[in-house]
């Protein structure tokens, strides 16, 4: 059994490529479905910084394949193309990778909340998909467990940024005092809501939040004391906003050129600065050109996250301890894993062997009674615990050894082993 990941991230793939295999929470159920029929057990762990399957599966190559074919669906490009920007990682390698990133260590912002809820929904996803074996399950649900502990027991994430309170951030280097400025919220999701109260805590007093579904915009501008719009609004908002935070789990542009440049030419002289989190992202790249107006995509935010970053160095290392102990504990686990249907072949046919030569022994002895029956019971089971404790403990200390004494007990005693 192979733990396999495949994956796109921040740090080998610019937004231009992360958005083509990125997965919206809408289309999660119905990516698993297609991940399906390429290769399962598997699981998606989409968000801004990243796209990657995981499965647990026999050989590695065969699952290395399978999701490259299945990312090949989604990226709209050459094969060479996601070549360059993919990473493969398997078992050991994959499983503290997943760890890190479950911690925050992985992220833009390092030590960031929002990873840690989208690694457990990436596994409810695959769960309620039927996509979860054991193997997959146990590594998801010790990830999300490590990412609790290093929260509880470190300070990395004291004082948390996040990819949308780092975009206000950058907004405030653009336009510089807020308290003036009004600004526009496309989404009404975590994003939106993160990037709207950090706004306001910045001083900005007027906020309009724009979404498809009107409740959800209805109560985060509630929340915030701002004003709700329907989408169909979008466009004409934007006459009177300085600063726009798009982050709308949207399929294409909600923005685009055409729309930009009927609003600048509404409001002569006036900036207009957008910054777009989104991924896939929601405002067309070429709007940048349009004059007055100042474009952000989610890489922009790399030099506060680095400064960030550096900030948190201390604590980073004590997470990596920490990831370092829980990945010998998984270890230990994996290991008796991979053992367990040798252990269970021995143990069945131990009690086989004992249960034919006890009956065969019963029916040359007088009639017992039940008393010494139990007795002759209890014995023989007990002699077979005893000879097999040790042979057992032997397989599961010495499971890392790529199965060689496991497949030896196999040939030797001619067990018939289940997968």
């Amino acid at each position: 059994m192979n733990i396999c990941l495949v994956g796109v991230n921040h740090r080998t793939a610019p937004v231009a490529i992360r958005e083509k295999v990125a997965i919206r929470a809408g289309r999660l159920n119905e990516a698993l479905q297609l991940l399906r029929s390429h290769v399962s057990p598997g699981l998606i762990l989409s968000t801004c910084n990243r796209t990657e399957v995981y499965t647990a599966t026999s050989g590695a190559s065969y699952a290395e394949a399978a999701i490259l074919a299945f990312l090949r669906t989604h990226l709209d490009a050459p094969e060479a193309t996601l070549l360059k920007h993919t990473y493969v990682l398997n078992d050991k390698a994959a499983c503290e990778h997943l760890f890190r990133t479950a911690c925050g260590l992985d992220s833009m912002i390092v030590g960031e909340y929002e990873v840690l809820g989208q690694v457990r929904q990436s596994l409810e996803a695959a769960d309620k998909s039927r996509m979860v074996n054991l193997p997959l399950r146990h590594l998801f649900q010790r990830a999300i467990r490590i990412g609790r502990r290093v929260r509880e027991e470190t300070e990395i994430s004291k004082n948390a940024l996040s990819v949308s309170s780092v975009a206000v951030d950058l907004a405030t280097e653009v336009i510089g005092d807020l308290t003036s400025c009004k600004m526009l919220v496309i989404g009404a999701g975590e994003a939106g809501r993160v990037a709207a109260k950090a706004a306001k805590d910045r001083g900005v007093s007027r906020i309009t939040v724009v979404s498809r579904t009107k409740e959800r915009a209805s109560k985060l501008a509630t929340a915030l004391g701002g004003q709700p719009v329907s989408m169909d609004r979008l466009v004409e908002e934007l006459d009177s906003c300085s600063l726009v935070m798009a982050c709308a789990d949207a399929p294409h542009y909600l923005l685009d050129i055409p729309q930009i440049e009927t609003v600048m030419k509404r409001r002569p002289g006036l900036p207009l600065v957008i910054i777009d989190i989104a991924v896939p992202r929601n405002v067309a790249p070429a709007v940048s050109q349009i004059k007055n107006v100042f474009l952000h995509n989610i890489d922009a935010l790399s030099l506060v996250a680095e400064q960030n970053r550096k900030q948190r160095e201390g604590e980073t290392q004590r997470v990596a301890e920490i990831i370092t102990a829980e990945m010998t504990e998984f270890s230990t686990w994996w290991q008796t894993f991979e053992v367990r249907p040798v252990v269970r072949a021995l143990m069945k046919k131990a009690e086989e062997v004992r249960y034919s030569q006890l009956n065969k022994t019963l029916k040359r002895l007088r009639p017992l009674s039940d008393e010494e029956r139990d007795s002759l019971e209890a014995m023989t089971k007990s002699i077979v615990t005893k000879l097999l404790q040790d042979p057992i403990n032997y397989l599961k200390t010495n499971a890392n050894n790529n199965g060689q004494y496991a497949e030896l007990v196999n040939k030797l005693l001619g067990l018939e082993v289940e997968n």
